[in-house]
C-alpha cells in the first residue's frame, strides 16, 4: 500500500475528515451569525464568509444592509486571510461604508481549522448612520449651559433635620464657636447661607434653626431676608 493510501486509511480509521471538520465549523458559525443578527434587527449586518470558496464566499447574511447576496465573492480581508494564515484573527471596530454611502463600524473575525488555515470569517457591520442623530440628540439633552457649568444652583431633594444640624454645627466650628455663641451678624450670614442651600424648603426648618441658634423664629425669618 502506498504512503498516500496509508494516510487515507489512517484518516478513515481515526474517524476524522478535515473537510467534514471544516464544514462543522461553518455550520456552527452560521448559528452564531443568525443569533447576532436577530439580536440587532435592522441595525447590524452579519455576514458569514466561507473562505474555502473565495469566488462564492458569502454563505449566510443576516440583516442585509449592504445589498450583497449569498454566493457573492469574498472581501479584501477574506482574500488576505486566505493568502496569509498569520493575518490577524480579529480586526475590530474599523470604519467602513455601505455602497449607498452610509457610515459603518465593522468587526471581522477569522475562523481557523485545526490545521491553522482560515476557513471562514464572521463579519459584523453596524449601521452608525442611524445612531449618529440619536447621539447628537442625547448630547443636546444632557448638555448644560456654560455660564452655570460646575455651579450648584439647587439641590433636588429634601433637607433632613440631621443635615441641618450638621451644617449649622460645621459653620460654627469653622469659626471656633458654638451655634448659640455666634455673633448676630454671623448668625445672619449663616441663615442666608442655609436659605441658599435649600434648608428652608421644609415648613419646620425655620423653627429648627431658631432652636439651634437660640433665637426666635421671627428673627430667623428676619435674618433670611
Amino acid at each position: 500500500m502506498s504512503t498516500e493510501d496509508d494516510s487515507r486509511a489512517s484518516s478513515t480509521n481515526s474517524g476524522t475528515d478535515p473537510a467534514t471538520d471544516d464544514e462543522h465549523l461553518l455550520v456552527e458559525a452560521e448559528k452564531i451569525a443568525s443569533a447576532i443578527g436577530r439580536m440587532f434587527p435592522g441595525l447590524c449586518e452579519v455576514v458569514l464568509h466561507d473562505l474555502r470558496k473565495p469566488q462564492h464566499a458569502i454563505r449566510a447574511i443576516e440583516n442585509n444592509l449592504s445589498g450583497r447576496q449569498v454566493g457573492d465573492s469574498a472581501t479584501e480581508l477574506g482574500l488576505r486571510r486566505i493568502a496569509d494564515p498569520n493575518y490577524p484573527s480579529v480586526i475590530q471596530n474599523y470604519p467602513n461604508q455601505f455602497p449607498d454611502g452610509r457610515p459603518v463600524k465593522s468587526t471581522s473575525i477569522g475562523i481557523k481549522n485545526k490545521e491553522g488555515r482560515y476557513v471562514a470569517a464572521l463579519c459584523l457591520n453596524l449601521d452608525v448612520s442611524s445612531l449618529s442623530p440619536l447621539t447628537l440628540t442625547l448630547a443636546n439633552l444632557v448638555a448644560t449651559e456654560v455660564e452655570h457649568r460646575g455651579e450648584v444652583l439647587e439641590t433636588l431633594r429634601d433637607r433632613t433635620a440631621r443635615e441641618l444640624r450638621e451644617a449649622i454645627e460645621a459653620f460654627a466650628a469653622d469659626r471656633s464657636n458654638t451655634p448659640r455663641g455666634l455673633p448676630r451678624d454671623t448668625k445672619r450670614e449663616l441663615v442666608k447661607q442655609l436659605r441658599r442651600d435649600g434648608f428652608f424648603d421644609s415648613p419646620s426648618s425655620a423653627q429648627a434653626i431658631a432652636d439651634l441658634l437660640g433665637v426666635s423664629r421671627a428673627t430667623v425669618y428676619n435674618y433670611s431676608k
